[in-house]
């Protein structure tokens, strides 16, 4: 753990859309002082961590080797990889550096794989260290912000949370047609890899705030729907002809006593302009969240990110980059452990000098 008041040596693991930003973040910081890069890609090794994320040099070199990292003596690493790597992970951690990471693997202790708690745990009580998951969705929107809304209720009906995602700016083909499925011919159900990751992602995170206010789920389910498109789609990326899936739908449900209590539901496409799988009316928006609180303090929030377009994708690595920068000095200061949303203290973010 960092000592209160002294400032706090950080390090940034992967370098991605979201880790630049994060990477950015932390150079600029009043009370941090960048003491690592680690990077995936042989072309960014020996670089400059401000050279990469279009800042001024700091001095601090890109490296490939977790001995690098270790040796630079974090109180903190950004984890942000697209996949684990356990090894360096519980190296991290048993050398005494305090990690957040933006995989959603750790967001709730107790749904963790025993095995991988088991050993993360020790690496955590080797070096005295702590790990924390956070990031935006899942994370703000399933974790923090629920807390706040679900302080001023005394009964809860359901929590029901919808995410839009208009795809149509981003010139990401292979993640766009190869992951998430647009231009697809539509079949039974959306693309199993896709529909595991959101129930093994957001069924922790709803399990997590439903357990805190004591209302544990009995069962947890995941459905899916697509959105034909009615004609051809032209987007950033490439075509979507007519007769492809040009929308998803994932729902993520928490029951208890038999009753819907919690829901996350995800829908994302390219075109607004399709026939439903499930001949329902999807209600799409532009990008962003709903939030409705059903019980004795009703709530319907809406979030949209009021940015110029050509300022849209400049402006959504934030999303998910800026909380685990904010998170640092309470992570630091946490019990040894994998630590929860619900274990922390509110995190501010220190925007003075």
């Amino acid at each position: 753990m960092a000592e209160t008041g002294k400032r706090i040596r950080v390090a940034q693991w992967a370098t991605g859309n979201v880790g630049l930003r994060a990477l950015q973040r932390v150079i600029e910081h009043p009370h941090y002082d960048l003491v690592g890069l680690w990077v995936h890609s042989d072309a960014k090794l020996g670089q400059d961590a401000g050279a990469l994320c279009g800042l001024a040099e700091t001095g601090v070199k890109a490296t490939n080797q977790t001995a690098d990292i270790i040796a630079a003596k974090p109180d903190c690493v950004l984890y942000m990889p697209h996949q684990l790597d356990v090894d360096a992970l519980c190296a991290l951690l048993a050398s005494g550096a305090n990690v957040v990471t933006t995989l959603t693997e750790f967001q709730n202790p107790t749904m963790v794989e025993a095995s991988l708690k088991a050993r993360v745990e020790a690496a955590c009580a080797q070096g005295q260290s702590s790990l924390h998951g956070t990031g935006s969705s899942p994370g703000f929107i399933t974790e923090a912000l629920p807390i706040v809304l679900l302080s001023i209720q005394r009964r809860l009906d359901c929590l029901s949370i919808f995410e839009f995602a208009d795809c149509s700016s981003r010139n990401s083909p292979e993640m766009l047609f190869s992951i998430m499925g647009f231009g697809a011919q539509p079949g039974a159900g959306t693309n199993e890899a896709v529909l595991n990751h959101l129930k093994g992602s957001f069924g922790p995170t709803l399990s997590l705030i439903a357990d805190a206010v004591g209302l544990p789920f009995d069962r947890i389910t995941a459905t899916s729907g697509q959105g034909v498109a009615r004609r051809n789609v032209q987007i950033a990326a490439g075509l979507v002809p007519a007769g492809t899936v040009a929308a998803t739908r994932t729902i993520i449900t928490g029951e208890r006593g038999g009753k819907l209590l919690m829901r996350f539901a995800a829908t994302w496409y390219v075109s607004p302009d399709v026939e439903t799988s499930d001949g329902e009316d999807w209600n799409f928006r532009e990008s962003g969240w709903r939030v409705l609180v059903e019980g004795d303090c009703p709530l319907d929030i809406g979030i949209t990110y009021p940015v110029a377009p050509e300022n849209y994708a400049a402006m959504t690595p934030g999303l998910t980059a800026h909380r685990p920068v904010n998170a640092i000095p309470a992570v630091c200061a946490a019990a040894p452990g994998i630590r929860a949303t619900t274990e922390l203290p509110h995190i501010l973010p220190w925007l003075g000098k």
